[in-house]
């Protein structure tokens, strides 16, 4: 009867071991539910990105002074009939 209990104790201690170190265990879980929370912090940060570039590229192809507007500040682009003024800080 003690060689039973003895076994049940071993085979209780062992199922303990794997519960708490093993594959699938709960520090193995926790460090997968942080990783989870981490991807999905950074997907919400590029979906907002994302949906920024998507307004904007909405912007750009229904509205010409928006294209124009790009073209003055990027590139320094004026119409023919403009004058162009620099000017400059001392």
């Amino acid at each position: 009867m003690k060689i039973l209990w003895a076994i049940m104790v071993v085979l209780i201690l062992l199922l303990q071991v794997r519960l708490w170190v093993g594959e699938g265990s709960f520090a193995q879980v926790w460090s997968l539910q942080e990783a989870i929370d981490e991807q999905r912090a950074e997907n919400q940060k590029l979906a907002l990105r994302n949906e920024r570039l998507y307004a904007e590229v909405r912007n750009l192809r229904s509205e010409q002074g928006a294209v124009e507007e790009r073209a003055r500040m990027n590139l320094g682009l004026i119409r023919q009939d403009e004058t162009f003024f620099l000017v400059v800080d001392p």
